[in-house]
């Protein structure tokens, strides 16, 4: 039969996740380590690598990279879960705590998919935009989840595209004031150095996602994990993909993780760097620079688009969000190597000039 019938309804008009990859000389678009893992390291993953046998398969639940992490975190192996990168897991949430006649509260700008996931299951989304300096309107959500109808609401801290921390006093109010499950996305803490894990013992509706793709340079891989209560983390199980996490992306991850200390001098040169491309963006005429506690810097101009092109032009990728809702005018640029920032800050400054006839 030369026809197809219809995918479900909730697909109509559903737009795909777009990372615009593009081939670049600088790659700061994607919020990626600049950094790849270093040789040592990969010796010690070449070497964990040969012994893992391809025909069979992985353990489902790679409990030796949870023991790892919950050891780390003074948790219990039943408090952590490994993902198929952090996106596995968030989709998991969707499916375990939305659905029909279930509600998402969502804080707009902020990542995505976590709306795209909640539509994708059916799950009503209630959207409480950011204010203008895209602090959350904390009043406004904790008025909105005293309704009791809310089953989840994520919070990413940092936030992206735009870098500012939640509040730490809000997520206790927070916390405190619903019994929806709380995730706390910490996929850059790594960057900002704060973390919402001493909450955990008191707050079982709270589930924290972190990554192994930021700060240990393995976007690559797809490897992430949640902490919470050994009760959420048994709703995750539910709905998981079986043998979701390779054997392979395992063995690195234990490595990785086991020397996650070699990575510090790296996070520590982008906090650094950070520092350096928010104090030159900002003597940038035109530009209006937001405060960042990851590993970008989210700024305002006029003629976004116009610069994007005139930098990628010039070897430059950056994310362009200028046509975004909340975001209009709006470009990101990743913390990129002191040379590759240069590059950036370099080409940014060539085309400022220009349109001002300099």
């Amino acid at each position: 039969m030369n026809k197809v019938r219809a995918s479900a309804p909730q697909l109509a008009g559903l737009v795909p996740y777009d990372p615009k990859y593009l081939p670049a000389e600088a790659f700061l678009s994607a919020n990626e380590n600049p950094r790849d893992v270093d040789a040592d390291v990969r010796n010690r993953i070449a070497r964990e690598i040969k012994k893992v046998a391809f025909n069979r398969y992985p353990d489902p639940l790679a409990n030796d990279l949870r023991d790892m992490i919950a050891e780390a975190n003074g948790l219990e192996r039943e408090q952590v879960l490994m993902g198929n990168g952090g996106d596995e897991l968030l989709f998991d949430l969707a499916l375990a705590w939305g659905g029909p006649g279930r509600t998402f509260l969502n804080l707009p700008p902020t990542f995505s998919v976590y709306a795209a996931n909640a539509r994708l299951t059916g799950t009503t989304v209630i959207d409480i935009p950011r204010l203008p300096d895209f602090s959350i309107d904390e009043e406004a959500v904790l008025a909105r989840v005293a309704q009791g109808d809310v089953d989840f609401v994520i919070v990413a801290s940092p936030n992206n595209p735009t870098g500012l921390m939640a509040r730490p006093e809000f997520l206790e109010r927070l916390l405190a004031a619903t019994d929806a499950l709380v995730m706390v996305d910490e996929a850059y803490f790594e960057f900002s150095r704060q973390t919402v894990r001493p909450h955990l013992a008191a707050h079982k509706n709270l589930v924290i996602l972190r990554t192994f793709s930021k700060a240990f340079s393995l976007a690559g891989v797809r490897m992430g994990y949640i902490l919470g209560a050994p009760e959420v983390i048994r709703e995750f199980i539910k709905v998981r993909q079986p043998y979701s996490v390779d054997a392979v992306s395992q063995a690195i991850a234990r490595v990785v993780y086991a020397n996650r200390a070699k990575f510090e001098p790296g996070i520590d040169a982008i906090i650094s760097e950070r520092g350096r491309m928010l104090e030159e963006l900002r003597k940038v005429p035109g530009m209006e620079v937001f405060p960042s506690e990851s590993n970008w810097v989210l700024f305002r101009m006029e003629r976004a688009s116009e610069a994007w092109e005139f930098l990628y032009a010039g070897g430059v990728l950056v994310r362009d969000f200028s046509r975004a809702p909340r975001l209009e005018g709006c470009l990101r640029v990743t913390i990129g190597t002191p040379e590759q920032n240069d590059m950036f800050l370099a080409r940014l400054k060539e085309f400022v000039m220009r349109k001002e006839g300099v």
